[in-house]
């Protein structure tokens, strides 16, 4: 008999796990997915990337603003009677009344080596942090956040200068390949879940805006922590502009804080400097830094404090 499987799932972290479920012959009778968000001047329609694959793949979709005390999304997962549901990345907090309707439960693939990192940011603070190793885990969803037992975790090294972007991509990759080794372990009651040890647990928040702008007094490794973690997102103001550092890498050059020591935009920082790689001005394309340097106001001597 077919087994009947929910998807919950938003960002393009998502997609690689519902297409390789999907492809695999596993039969998805419904996704939950966040609704379409407007884009700023209201011009347009912004639909999650897991509604768009939904809809390439021709999978029933459903984009519930909230399902607490939502009784139509609760009879709708009552009347279907679900083997298992599949949580990744879906943004939203699943009521303990909406747990007890698949037979097998809810099954959350977390972008860290549980129990660290629990929370909505795990891969920026990673890198953030300064971390060499990081991973995904296979949980039970539970009503705290992130809490669930786990019955496999799988790691990667996060490679050297690696950014946000590259390493969402590569855990995707994994995760998409692990979850085909346990969805099926998981159905036949095979798998084995162990409980997290709480002791050791650390809490990945959200990212505020305000954690985007370049602090430059403060050390170059975390610095670069920071703009690989944040990517695309870190920033400093000059001159009232506003410039996003893409790429950067560590310098040995020292000098007063804030401070540009060359033409090739080397910028001291409370211990040691970065050197910038790749940068964006505002309303502009990104460029190379020896591209950029070209028309710059920045120049050796600027002081980046000088916002």
């Amino acid at each position: 008999m077919l087994k009947k499987i929910v998807f919950m799932g938003t960002p393009f972290f998502a997609v690689p796990i519902l297409k390789s479920l999907y492809q695999n012959g596993y039969p998805i009778s419904v996704v939950y997915t966040q609704p379409a968000q407007k884009s700023k001047r209201g011009q347009r329609v912004n639909k999650s990337p897991i509604q768009g694959i939904s809809e390439t793949l021709n999978i029933e979709f459903r984009t519930p603003t909230s399902l607490k005390n939502n009784r139509e999304e609760y009879e709708y997962l009552k009347k279907l009677n679900a083997d298992i549901a599949i949580v990744v990345a879906y943004g939203q907090i699943i009521p303990k009344e909406i747990l007890t309707l698949t037979k097998k439960g809810f099954i959350n693939i977390h972008a860290s080596l549980l129990p660290k990192w629990r929370g909505a940011a795990p891969i920026q603070r990673s890198i953030m942090n300064l971390d060499k190793r990081t991973g995904i885990s296979i949980m039970k969803v539970e009503e705290k956040l992130d809490t669930g037992p786990i019955c496999n975790s799988y790691s990667l090294n996060i490679i050297e200068n690696e950014n946000s972007a590259s390493l969402s991509e590569r855990l995707s990759l994994l995760a998409a390949e692990k979850i085909l080794d346990n969805i099926d372990a998981i159905l036949e009651d095979r798998a084995v879940f162990k409980p997290q040890d709480d002791t050791k647990a650390t809490y990945a928040n959200k990212i505020l805006k305000s954690e985007t702008r370049i602090d430059w007094s403060e050390p170059a490794k975390n610095i670069i922590g920071k703009i690989n973690g944040l990517y695309p997102n870190s920033f400093f103001i000059y001159k009232g502009e506003r410039y996003k550092l893409l790429k950067v890498e560590a310098s040995s050059k020292i000098g007063e804080i804030g401070s540009v020591l060359n033409d090739n935009l080397e910028i001291a920082c409370k211990e040691g400097s970065i050197k910038v790689l790749e940068i964006q001005k505002e309303g502009k394309r990104p460029q190379k830094i020896n591209e950029f340097m070209h028309g710059s106001q920045i120049k050796k001597g600027s002081n980046l404090n000088n916002a």
